[in-house]
């Protein structure tokens, strides 16, 4: 690559990142709120395996399969949400080229009865234009990955892969991962990790036409996209069910108040694997492979780790808690001053403000009226993001330059969440991109619309 072609390259990426930043800004508006994620409700469900094109920041326009409703694909496959006990059937059409063969769809944790089609390697599959269909117990709440059981080395690579949630039957346990009131939450997201060898893809694309069976070497493996829930940042930030990505319709973009308790369900759906990395706080895991991680002397108890990054391995899933407050921050988030001083009460002693009456929850009582530790510099000599409300406090506005734009309505605190991972920060080497997103939290009294 040239040094032209590496700053044409470089500027690119930034102009992107720019839009990014304006997509995360513009969502922060006051919309109803719903602690839900995309996806559509059982038990029963009726997927179409089919081929069609998936899209890239960068531009690129990447053959794919994916599972999908009504015979229309999407990568990755639809978030299927059921109740621990039902039986969940799932019937199976092959719509994807006769070249391609046979299809399936495993569901890893289940004991699965497979009906119809026809006998495969590790499941009953479907013949092209034929159907299969599967049934199993939902036994056990948690996350799981379902993916394709043929030729999985490539049909996984392709993009036949999805999410299976099974939450906890009764009222009591209704915003809980588990049976267990430690793992309640206020919001939940669905954080499903894979990346895409463009090559593969393009070799697939030149061989489905004929007339098989389609033989694709498998390595080397070199992906250059690396998407969350079949996105590259930005589009990760973007609008759920956008028209500009037909068949990529989930985003991820986490937003929070101070305080929430957020759910992330993290599954590794591709090859490799992900360090996937939150800022601003650490995170606790609940469970991995929809088994809760407890103390062996007492089950009541969880036992995870505490993380500042999940290690995301192919084909497991991760569920953890995140939350972020004011403590210990040592300074005070919204910015009260002698001018500005409602006082600070903690009568239950956990050292958090107990009057939320002026928006102000979660504020750590021993940083009340505290600086920003660091100088600020002059607002009329720097040039100020569009994310930037004017002023380095939780909800407040301060004003900006002449000119300056102010694209963060609310005054929230953004947060990039990401791959550790430099590499799978790109979107076909350019930076930045890839496994990105940001996470917005927002002043109290902002409702946040959960699916944007």
């Amino acid at each position: 690559m040239s040094r032209l072609e590496l700053t044409q390259d470089t500027a690119r990426g930034v102009r992107l990142w720019s839009l990014a930043v304006a997509l995360a800004a513009m969502m922060l508006t006051s919309t109803p709120a719903r602690a839900a994620i995309d996806g559509i409700t059982g038990p029963n469900f009726s997927l179409t395996a089919s081929a069609d094109y998936i899209s890239m920041p960068d531009g690129a326009s990447i053959y794919a399969w994916g599972y999908g409703i009504g015979g229309f694909m999407q990568l990755p496959g639809p978030t299927l949400i059921v109740t621990a006990g039902q039986t969940v059937t799932v019937q199976l059409s092959n719509n994807l080229p006769a070249a391609a063969g046979n299809v399936s769809i495993l569901f890893p944790g289940f004991q699965v009865v497979a009906s119809g089609g026809v006998p495969g390697l590790l499941t009953r599959e479907a013949r092209p234009g034929g159907t299969v269909s599967y049934a199993f117990v939902a036994s056990q709440p948690g996350t799981y990955l379902y993916h394709s059981g043929t030729r999985p080395d490539m049909q996984v690579e392709m993009g036949l892969y999805g999410a299976l949630i099974v939450r906890p039957s009764g009222s009591s346990f209704a915003n809980c991962a588990y049976a267990n009131p430690a793992t309640c939450f206020d919001r939940e997201y669905l954080f499903l990790l894979s990346e895409l060898d463009f090559n593969f893809h393009r070799a697939v694309e030149n061989a489905a036409s004929g007339l098989g069976p389609i033989t694709v070497p498998t390595e080397p493996y070199l992906p250059v996209y690396w998407m969350i829930n079949g996105r590259g940042a930005p589009d990760t930030m973007g609008m759920p069910g956008t028209s500009q990505l037909p068949h990529q319709p989930y985003n991820c973009m986490p937003r929070m108040h101070p305080g929430e308790r957020i759910l992330l369900r993290v599954l590794g759906a591709g090859r490799q694997m992900h360090p996937f990395h939150t800022h601003g706080n650490f995170l606790q895991v609940l469970a991995r492979d929809a088994r809760l991680l407890v103390s062996p002397t007492d089950a009541t108890k969880l036992a995870g780790p505490v993380l500042f990054t999940i290690p995301s391995i192919p084909g497991e899933t991760v569920d953890a808690i995140f939350q972020w407050t004011g403590k210990d921050l040592g300074w005070d988030i919204y910015g009260h001053t002698a001018a500005n001083n409602p006082p600070c009460r903690d009568a239950n002693g956990d050292g958090y403000d107990d009057d939320d009456a002026g928006g102000n929850k979660w504020e750590w009582c021993a940083d009340h009226t505290k600086p920003i530790p660091v100088t600020l510099p002059n607002i009329n000599v720097v040039e100020i993001g569009e994310s930037y409300s004017g002023s380095p406090f939780l909800g407040a506005l301060g004003s900006l330059p002449p000119g300056g734009l102010r694209l963060n309505q609310s005054g929230a605190y953004t947060f990039m969440w990401h791959s550790h991972a430099e590499r799978e920060m790109t979107n076909n080497d350019v930076f930045p991109g890839g496994m990105m997103t940001m996470l917005i939290i927002e002043a109290p009294g902002v409702l946040i619309d959960e699916l944007h």
